[in-house]
C-alpha cells in the first residue's frame, strides 16, 4: 500500500475542506462584516502558511530555528485571533478565562519548542 498517496490525498481533501468553508465564510460576510471577512481571510492565510511551514519543518528544509519561530509566531498569532472573537461574547469572568487559556497556550508552546527540545 502507497501510504505517500493516501496522506497526499488526505491532505488535499483537509485543503479542500478548508477552503470550502473559507469561501462560504467569506460569501457569507461580504457584504454586512468587512471585518468579519478580514478576520476570515487572514485566518485562512495563517493556516495554510502554518500548514506549509510545519511541512517544511517535518521534511527537515529551510532553517530549523526560523521554522520554529515561525511557527510559533502563527499559532500564537490564531489563538490570540480566535480568543479575541470568543472572548467578547460570554461573560467578563469567562472571557478573562478564554484570555488566560490563550495565553497559557501559546506560552507553553514557547516552552515546548524553545527551551524543552533542543
Amino acid at each position: 500500500m502507497d501510504f505517500g498517496r493516501r496522506n497526499f490525498l488526505a491532505n488535499l481533501g483537509g485543503l479542500a475542506a478548508l477552503t470550502c468553508s473559507f469561501a462560504l465564510a467569506l460569501y457569507r460576510s461580504r457584504d454586512d462584516d468587512p471585518r468579519s471577512a478580514a478576520f476570515v481571510t487572514g485566518a485562512y492565510g495563517a493556516v495554510a502558511l502554518l500548514v506549509y511551514l510545519l511541512r517544511r519543518f517535518e521534511r527537515g528544509e529551510g532553517e530549523r530555528r526560523g521554522d520554529k519561530a515561525a511557527v510559533w509566531a502563527l499559532a500564537t498569532l490564531l489563538i490570540a485571533m480566535f480568543a479575541s472573537r470568543v472572548a467578547p461574547l460570554m461573560p467578563p469572568a469567562a472571557g478573562s478565562l478564554v484570555y488566560l487559556v490563550a495565553a497559557a497556550t501559546a506560552g507553553a508552546g514557547f516552552w515546548a519548542l524553545f527551551i524543552l527540545s533542543p
